[in-house]
């Protein structure tokens, strides 16, 4: 099997290109925009796939990335599906969107394919339910757990009658120039030292409307 070729390109077409390699030109066939990228005269490296047809020459299939080879050769194990509607598939919607559609069973994608009816569309679905992973995605960070202090007081200022929201803040505020202080996370000093902040605040407020009115 011929997994991959590196070469220079020596020719793009509509739906084929040639590759120079080791003294051969291998036509390889792939989608508009795997095409679109290609240039004569540079190097390229193909993820490819070798299609065996009977009584007719092989094609090679060239990918920009093993997701892409991935998709096309689990689509030729769908009934019906051959390498032309499989590349067609590719070149409509991507291995992201395959995965996608095949996961949330949105027979609907693959009717934008040319050649794709509701019936196949569906058979797409069904066959590779079970074939086709949806890649993990990296998980997302988890949110850095809140200081003691910071919950204490924060639960302190939302009992004395202010929402949450504007405690927090109030408490990231207050302590911006004040590193040492939540340093030693004694909590009525600092309980008081945002108090103050809090107070100051809501009467400079007060003073610019009443100036405003």
């Amino acid at each position: 099997m011929i997994a991959s070729i590196t070469g220079q390109v020596e020719h793009v077409g509509l739906t084929t290109a040639v590759v120079a390699v080791a003294g051969f030109g291998v036509q390889v066939q792939a989608t508009p925009e795997t095409l679109a990228g290609l240039r004569i005269g540079r190097e390229v490296r193909l993820d490819t796939a070798y299609v065996a047809r009977k009584d007719e020459a092989p094609l090679l299939f060239g990918f920009r990335s093993p997701a892409e080879r991935e998709v096309f050769e689990i689509m030729l194990g769908v009934s019906g599906v051959g390498p032309r509607t499989a590349l067609a598939v590719l070149a409509v919607l991507g291995p992201d969107d395959v995965h996608r559609a095949i996961a949330q069973g949105d027979a609907k994608a693959f009717t934008t394919v040319p050649g794709i009816g509701p019936k196949g569309a569906r058979r797409i679905v069904l066959e590779l339910a079970d074939k086709l992973i949806v890649p993990d995605r990296p998980a997302q960070p988890a949110a850095a757990p809140m200081e003691p202090w910071r919950a204490q007081v924060l639960e302190a200022l939302v009992g004395l009658g202010w929402n949450e929201k504007d405690a927090a803040r109030g408490i990231a505020d207050a302590l911006a120039d004040r590193e040492e202080l939540a340093a030693t996370g004694d909590v009525p000093t600092i309980l008081r030292t945002v108090l103050g902040w809090l107070g100051a605040a809501k009467a400079g407020s007060r003073a610019g409307a009443e100036r405003g009115g």
